[in-house]
């Protein structure tokens, strides 16, 4: 019998390290979003993401979503693909004014629910062409009592309004 070739070990010993490597991050990041988030069944706690910003996990018309918590935002808004991926009905159109200008979006109707129970029911959400993430806006969390302090959001349900 004869040996393999020397460049296919290497290649191979190569592609077993990067495979390791790869399976090791996604373990870690994995780990990470776990972390992030505790709920003890009357208060959700939210740590700061490594990009400095807030995540919720949720159901938007029965599909998991990662919002980013955004308290600068009066509404909740999604990417137009992601509503119409949903088939969420629309009820009319609508201005939003963002960081790149005033942009033309669709109002549609969805069930929202948040990790911890946080639901709204025919929520109206902005969709908007040019968003590249979910954004949960005031029009849920103005309903919630929340507080940040040292890159955590703690959101009270006992106290939701």
């Amino acid at each position: 019998m004869n040996e393999l070739p020397a460049w296919l070990k290497h290649t191979t010993v190569w592609l077993l390290l990067g495979l390791m490597m790869f399976l090791g991050v996604q373990t870690w990041q994995a780990r990470e979003r776990q972390t992030r988030f505790s709920f003890d069944g009357q208060t959700v706690e939210i740590r700061r993401a490594a990009d400095g910003h807030y995540h919720w996990v949720g159901r938007l018309a029965g599909r998991e979503v990662e919002f980013l918590v955004d308290t600068g935002a009066t509404r909740t808004a999604i990417p137009m693909r992601l509503a119409e991926e949903l088939g969420l009905p629309s009820v009319g159109t609508t201005q939003s004014a963002t960081a790149g200008g005033t942009v033309q979006g669709q109002v549609v109707v969805g069930a929202l629910e948040l990790d911890g129970g946080v639901r709204a029911e025919r929520l109206h959400i902005v969709a908007l062409p040019q968003l590249h993430a979910p954004l949960l806006g005031m029009d849920v969390l103005g309903r919630l009592a929340w507080q940040q302090d040292r890159g955590v959001l703690r959101i009270d349900l006992g106290g939701a309004r």
